[in-house]
């Protein structure tokens, strides 16, 4: 027990925190309308009746967190995760296209950073387009994808899922390509003495000694993946998933409904990077890098 509460105690700490500046953030930002329907109805309101007006409001500017709570349990426990105002069923639209982009993104990734690792042309000019790829706003490369690919007939999943690529694949290309060149040069000898081929220096040495920096990438690369399956939903007026939710709440200015789906989006995003961790661990674990 004294072991969980030094490991749980400082992130219960900042949650408190966090919850506290959040309450305190809504009182103030939610108090100029409550004042303004007490002027407009002729009242003086005190401090704690304008307090608790501000916890209350249907259209707050902040929503307080237990609203937000409230509508969470209210779109997830009470409703069917069929229906179409389950977040459940909207987190998973989005996962799915989450999963396919990073699923397409690490390969990406590994392929390109093995290409660089290995050719010297490619190391020159492929690098720097996979870094000048990543200067250009999301949202300005979103919108051009998703026209182009319902030009040829291609919708749905698969334009989220490049969106989701696109921001995945670079992380993992600067992790492996570090990964794959962490073996110092004494190592590299040590397999040539050993008549060892590019092949089998690659699947013994290199590839082992670039498993940390593999996992650190996709960690960052599932993080990504979300966000670019988020916005995929954005430009094209989608009517399912976590990204539908926010562009349905801004429409109406639900702002409880944007941050119910913010929150699911982040709690979704923090399992994700958790699952890789699991499986990170488990992977060093057997290949004796961990105890």
């Amino acid at each position: 027990m004294t072991d969980f509460w030094h490991r749980a105690g400082p992130v219960l700490t900042m949650i408190l925190l966090l919850v506290g500046i959040w309450y305190g953030a809504a009182v103030a930002l939610n108090m100029t309308w409550a004042k303004d329907k007490a002027a407009r109805a002729d009242q003086s309101l005190s401090f704690s009746e304008l307090v608790a007006d501000t916890m209350v409001q249907e259209k707050p500017l902040l929503p307080a967190p237990h609203q937000v709570v409230k509508e969470i349990y209210n779109t997830t426990v009470l409703k069917k995760i069929t229906s179409k105002r389950s977040l459940i069923w909207h987190g998973w639209i989005t996962l799915s296209a989450t999963l396919l982009g990073f699923a397409f993104g690490t390969a990406l990734g590994i392929l390109l950073a093995i290409g660089i690792v290995y050719s010297r042309a490619m190391d020159m000019s492929v690098m720097p387009w996979v870094i000048t790829s990543q200067t250009i706003p999301i949202l300005a490369v979103a919108p051009m994808i998703i026209v182009v690919l319902n030009a040829v007939g291609v919708s749905g999943l698969l334009p989220k899922a490049i969106i989701s690529m696109y921001l995945s694949f670079f992380p993992i290309v600067v992790g492996m390509v570090k990964g794959l060149r962490a073996p110092d040069q004494m190592q590299l000898d040590q397999m040539r003495t050993w008549n060892a081929g590019k092949a089998t220096s690659f699947w013994k040495l290199r590839l082992p000694r670039s498993m940390p920096y593999l996992f650190a990438s996709l960690k960052i690369g599932i993080a990504a993946s979300l966000v670019g399956a988020i916005v995929g939903e954005l430009p094209t007026g989608a009517v399912a998933g976590l990204g539908a939710r926010l562009l349905a709440g801004s429409y109406y200015g639900q702002t409880i409904q944007i941050w119910s789906a913010l929150i699911c989006a982040a709690v979704l995003a923090a399992s994700l990077v958790a699952l890789i961790g699991l499986i990170e661990r488990i992977t060093l674990r057997k290949m004796g890098m961990l105890q």
